[in-house]
């Protein structure tokens, strides 16, 4: 968000302006940076106050269950990736799993019924889109929940029966989960893939969640009443933003379905799954602008039908600040390229910049935490974060109704960078066996694609918190 904001920011008397002219070698009070400061500390003020409130808000733990109904809407998945997320979910037990497949998805449909689960069935179905295909598995579901899954994620130990808990709560409409990049360590793309969805389900969907209003509850895997969004299918598959037919951004519209009556979307932070993201700069890109472009569809929509005002005020000023984004980057742009104007520029970008790294830091530290590794990738991080992603952002904001999933075509198999091949060695050789059904009994996929004791000792080595004995015992 905005990180060369602190140092105006505390401009709030003449003295402290006069700080930066020592740096940059001027006589000139810099005053006109006094606006940026307010908006930086109101920036920071809400990056801490979600902070604080996401790192108390703790996990529902009870022993709540209800029968499930997984949906699985798959567009010329790689059916080595599908298969292996499958087992993830089919071996929690959910009461049905139904794999919505493209009618020229052949090879899928055919290694999937030569499994023999009965509890697995395959809808063959002419794709118009993701919509259309979440809308037709949605319609053949008859437990009371549904849980809609990306065919490209797996599920970590615990998913299922954290996914429910929740809903023991009878104005809970849909539950989001915690999710992080399957296999990162094997691009440097999902590495900053990982690190930036790191910072959104540690410090922005716990603090939203704990009130109910999470705005986007992400395909990837979330779980909804199925009496909730029956009647709404409608307007999920037939969305209509300044005259045209939305085809992505699925998720963020079936949340504010939800949202629109009355009910809350809470976040599960022990509800854990893994998916697949590009291992190219030109996908991770794409990625972007999808995503940028479906945010703000969603949060001018919501504006304009008043649905904003039905999310509690968290939620309200995240969504503002996620609209002026493009706005506090540029704020940071700006701040280094005047100190490359002052009279002494090469202090005062050096200055400057390094306020940028220590903002951007400062903000990464939840992931740091997890990964301290990482810490290398700060400067691509930050260089991404100011500098590729206002671009994207801006981009994607005048160009917000140009519709289209940009990773996926009719032509291809898989997303672009996406594929069972694009993984690390050994993740093939672990993943390999279970995506055509012959893992072992008893060998759950997890943590970053490792089974067993390996899959342990890599879950303690990447600081995810271990569940509690209460929630071991409710599950």
């Amino acid at each position: 968000m905005v990180y060369a904001l602190v140092l105006p920011s505390v401009a709030f008397s003449s003295h402290v302006l006069l700080l930066p002219n020592a740096v940059w070698g001027t006589q000139h009070t810099f005053w006109w940076l006094l606006p940026f400061g307010v908006f930086g500390i109101i920036s920071w003020s809400l990056w801490l106050l979600r902070k604080i409130l996401s790192s108390t808000t703790r996990p529902v733990v009870n022993d709540y269950r209800a029968a499930t109904t997984v949906v699985v809407p798959s567009f010329h998945e790689d059916p080595n990736v599908l298969l292996r997320c499958l087992e993830t979910w089919r071996r929690q037990g959910p009461s049905r799993i139904i794999i919505v497949l493209d009618v020229a998805d052949l090879e899928a449909e055919e290694r999937i019924n030569a499994l023999g689960h009965h509890n697995v069935d395959v809808i063959m179905f002419k794709h118009r889109g993701k919509r259309s295909a979440l809308g037709e598995g949605i319609r053949a579901v008859q437990t009371e929940l549904v849980i809609l899954v990306d065919s490209d994620t797996a599920w970590e130990d615990g998913m299922h029966d954290a996914i429910q808990m929740p809903f023991i709560d009878a104005a809970v409409g849909a539950v989001s989960t915690r999710q992080n990049v399957y296999q990162p360590k094997s691009s440097v793309w999902r590495r900053v893939a990982d690190w930036i969805i790191d910072l959104r389900y540690y410090d922005y969907a716990p603090a939203m969640g704990r009130f109910g209003g999470i705005v986007c509850a992400s395909g990837r895997t979330s779980a909804y009443r199925l009496a909730i969004i029956l009647p709404k299918l409608p307007q999920l598959e037939h969305e209509i933003f300044m005259g045209r037919e939305c085809v992505a951004g699925d998720d963020g519209r079936l949340t504010w379905l939800v949202l629109s009556q009355g009910y809350r979307v809470t976040h599960q932070d022990s509800a854990r799954a893994l998916s697949m993201f590009p291992d190219t700069f030109r996908a991770f890109v794409k990625q972007r602008v999808r995503w940028s472009r479906n945010s703000y569809r969603c949060y001018f929509t919501a504006i304009r039908t008043g649905w904003i005002w039905r999310v509690p005020l968290i939620s309200q000023l995240t969504i503002m600040q996620i609209i002026f984004t493009p706005v506090s980057m540029a704020v940071a742009v700006v701040y280094v390229i005047a100190a490359a104007w002052s009279a002494n520029p090469i202090p005062a970008i050096v200055f400057a910049l390094l306020w940028v790294f220590i903002g951007r830091g400062i903000r990464g530290i939840s992931h740091l935490w997890r990964r301290p590794e990482d810490i290398w990738l700060l400067p691509l991080v930050t260089i991404i974060t100011a500098f590729i992603a206002l671009p994207i952002k801006t981009y994607a904001l005048f160009t917000m109704n140009t519709q289209g999933w940009l990773t996926r075509s009719a032509d291809s198999i898989g997303g672009e960078g996406q594929t069972e091949a694009s993984l690390a060695p050994r993740d093939k050789a672990a993943g390999g066996d279970a995506a055509r059904g012959e893992a072992q009994s008893g060998e759950v996929l997890t943590g970053e694609g490792l089974t067993g004791e390996a899959a342990s000792a890599e879950r303690k080595h990447d600081r995810l918190p271990e569940a509690s004995a209460a929630e071991k015992a409710a599950r």
